[in-house]
């Protein structure tokens, strides 16, 4: 049989998807990227915001059409979606055959045995399962780059965020499960890892009582073969001096930090539950400019909180024009359900929400342009990704360690006809723009 696959919404999802897809194989089933051809159409859903779930709803439809277009004989909805509202779906979608929630993806076999003998299925499980180097995984990811999974779910309980309901509490892998899985990796030819979780700096503190994400780098920096390690999702809470020591003398680690902070108003803070306030906030990005030469940093906030004033976000804006962020993911607060926000008072409208989103990004698109402009005549090394046809021909095109794949820009190549995807070539950077830098290969 063959089985189709479509992942949604982050990296730590993607990485559900590619053991799910392993263990497929395992079976004997083959993977194909023409949903038309598959008998099986397997569905990994978000479920964090309302755009998320509008989105995870909408392909669900727009892939049953399979059932009488293609040769679908079992469409299955896996993921945050499948684990929020289990039940529903299959009230509510008669086209979904299964759901597995987030605690079950192991058992993705056995919901298609009990589809294709005609039963609709919930496989939903506990929310303390967690990956390992054991278990089968197909990459889908570039041959050079890859995410791995160091934790799983979330103990923040931040007001806003459904995470805990539907990833569980925080659980970390250990540092030689972790440490496996990446020479695994590296022996198959990836160059870059992307180390993620919920929460990337409190690795290892739920097992050891204080976080052990500096004594996981130590351990993945001696790896043979591995070029960049990128740390994501870095809460600030337990970002330590050793660990901006580590960046900054590891050539291995890149100097990106990627540290979502979604607000800087302390009394928005307090009503998020974050656990940091601004001064806390303030020192810390300090000390990792001082400390670490050339370092990018990226943020994310939220706008339209409950409560949120006009003086609570002109604070933020002021925050983002003041620091000059090299990258910035703004979203719109959502009304999430069983969420403690979702019933404070002072919601916002959804037209304020909008127009201060609208504000943040057109602020940071001026920031991030002068940002890169400032590179102009440095030196750094870059991951070749592909080629693209432009408007004077073939167009090639990587990354910098100051570029996260996917959610941040490109480094377009002069001088590239002969080199390979997945070489990592040393350029200048000749021009700066909003979300891009044109270099040469030197």
């Amino acid at each position: 049989m063959k089985a189709g696959f479509i992942s949604l919404g982050c990296a730590k999802n993607l990485v559900d998807t590619e053991v799910m897809l392993g263990l497929l194989v395992s079976q004997g089933i083959e993977l194909t990227e023409e949903p038309q051809e598959a008998e099986i159409l397997i569905i990994n859903t978000c479920g964090f915001i309302d755009a998320a779930k509008e989105e995870s709803v909408n392909t669900i439809l727009q892939t049953a059409q399979y059932k009488k277009t293609g040769k679908c004989r079992a469409l299955i909805v896996a993921g945050c979606l499948g684990q929020r509202y289990q039940q529903g779906l299959l009230d509510e979608m008669p086209e979904v055959d299964a759901v597995i929630g987030t605690g079950a993806w192991h058992r993705i076999n056995e919901a298609i045995a009990d589809v294709l003998q005609g039963n609709r299925v919930i496989f939903i499980g506990d929310t303390d399962t967690i990956y390992d180097e054991t278990m089968p995984r197909v990459q889908t990811t570039p041959a050079y780059t890859a995410y791995v999974k160091v934790a799983e779910g979330c103990s923040n309980n931040c007001s806003y965020c459904v995470i805990p309901q539907v990833r569980g509490s925080f659980r970390s892998r250990s540092i030689d499960s972790v440490v496996s899985e990446v020479k695994k990796l590296v022996e198959q030819g990836v160059k870059e890892i992307n180390l993620i979780a919920q929460d990337t700096t409190s690795f290892g503190r739920d097992k050891e009582g204080q976080p052990q994400l500096a004594a996981l780098l130590k351990a993945l920096v001696a790896i043979d073969g591995l070029i960049w390690i990128r740390l994501l999702y870095c809460y600030p809470r337990y970002f330590t001096d050793e660990i901006i020591d580590l960046i900054d003398r590891e050539p291995k680690i890149c100097k990106y930090i990627d540290i979502p902070l979604q607000h800087i108003h302390d009394d928005i803070l307090k009503a998020m539950n974050r656990r940091d306030c601004r001064a806390d906030i303030e020192r810390l990005l300090a000390r990792i400019r001082a400390k670490i030469k050339n370092v990018a940093i990226r943020t994310s906030f939220i706008v339209g909180f409950p409560g949120e004033t006009d003086e609570h976000f002109l604070a933020l804006e002021q925050f983002v024009a003041d620091i000059k962020f090299d990258h910035v993911g703004v979203f719109t607060y959502s009304q999430e359900e069983d969420t403690v926000a979702a019933a404070l008072p002072n919601q916002i409208l959804d037209e304020v929400k909008e127009e201060r989103y609208h504000r943040i990004m057109a602020l940071q698109s001026a920031i991030s342009e002068e940002r890169n402009i400032s590179l102009e005549g440095n030196i750094f090394e870059v991951l070749v990704e592909g080629r693209r046809s432009g408007e004077d021909g073939e167009v090639v095109y990587g990354r910098m360690e100051r570029q996260a794949p996917d959610i941040d820009g490109y480094t377009y190549l002069e001088n590239a006809a002969e080199v390979k995807i997945g070489e990592v070539k040393r350029a200048r950077i000749v021009q700066g723009f909003t979300y891009d830098v044109l270099a040469e290969i030197l």
